[in-house]
Order: structure tokens, then sequence, then C-alpha cells
């Protein structure tokens, strides 16, 4: 149901299963480094202490898939791009069937931030969402203070005459809090009259 492998202009994006992600480089990535408690600040999770966890959550991942009920995907930039086949990023979709709608969300490595990888990413799985699957709707949020997801986010969401639906307070549990969070949508409708189709 859900793509295995999509190819954008400048991003190859791969479906997270054991058989297609070495654990080992997915910890490197989800594991502590100079950059990363800047990349998790806004993270609905904390970086990955074992490659144990790591391994645990390509499980979950490939349960998530198995029951339909999302898709993990690895980023990394094509051939000629700096950084061309590291991981630069995790992206997902999951769906509420009985809503029509799904929800997005990546995380980036901080080196990739900057090149529009998010958008990029965004037009390839909104194409899934609207063409593939036939939802209504696209979700896309972010967490109340983070500047450089909401530009991107609105961005995208303005491209394709999408709306801001605006603050859900209290919304995202975090480790020591409950964050608010900002809430955008794309309709198929828009998606489609955007695209024109």
């Amino acid at each position: 149901m859900f793509p295995e492998r999509i190819e954008t202009e400048r991003l190859h994006l791969e479906r997270i299963s054991h058989d297609t992600v070495d654990v080992f480089a997915l910890h490197e990535f989800y594991s502590n480094g100079d950059d990363t408690a800047e990349m998790f600040e806004y993270w609905d999770s904390n970086p990955h202490e074992t490659v144990k966890e790591t391994h645990d959550y390509v499980d979950e991942a490939e349960q998530l898939w198995n029951d339909r009920e999302g898709a993990k995907y690895v980023i990394r930039p094509l051939e000629g791009e700096d950084g061309a086949g590291a991981i630069a990023g995790t992206t997902g979709l999951y769906p509420d069937w009985e809503k029509r709608s799904a929800s997005l969300g990546i995380i980036l490595d901080k080196r990739f931030w900057g090149r529009g990888y998010s958008g990029e990413r965004a037009d390839a799985i909104l194409s899934v969402a609207f063409d593939r699957l036939d939802l209504e709707l696209v979700v896309a949020a972010h967490v109340g203070g983070n500047e450089k997801s909401r530009r991107a986010i609105e961005r995208y969401v303005e491209r394709y005459d999408g709306q801001y639906e605006g603050l859900l307070r209290n919304w995202h549990p975090q480790a020591d809090t409950v964050a608010d969070v900002h809430r955008y949508t794309i309709s198929q409708e828009e998606y489609f009259e955007a695209s024109d189709r």
C-alpha cells in the first residue's frame, strides 16, 4: 500500500525496516552527537542511548507498516548533493483511516538544515497521501517555539493553498512538560487545484 521507495529531484526515501536500513548507521543518526540536543529539542522522543533502542525503533516501524498505521522512511541525499548517501533524516506518514486524514513528521540532521529538504520530502509524501491513498486531508504541525519547522511548514502549506488551523494548547507531551502545538492542513482539493490536476 505504501511505496517502499520514493525518489525526488534531490532525495531518496526508503522504507525503514531491518532489510533496508543498517541499524548501526541509523543509531549514529539517532544517538548523542554534537548537534543531537538541538535536533531533538522539539521532538517527541529522546536521542537513542543504545543500539537496542534503535533496533526496537525499526521493529516499531515494521509493525506500523504491517498494520497499515504508518510508513517511516529514511531520507538520503542523491548523488550530486553534499552528503550523498548519508542518512540526512527520517520522515513518516501516519494515516487516520476513520478521519480520512494523515499527519506528517520529520527530523533532519542539523548539517542538512536550510536546504529545502523538508518541503521536497513533503511534496513526495503529499503525493502518496492524496494520489495513492486517496486521503482527504494532511496535517502538519510543530511545537510552539520551533521557528525552523514553522517556516518550512508554512512554505509548503502556502504552496498548496492549505491553511493554518490554530494553536492546540497543552497538546504534545514531552519529557518534562506538555507543549503547545501549531496545526496546519492541506486538503486533497487544495492539493489538486494547486498542482493543476
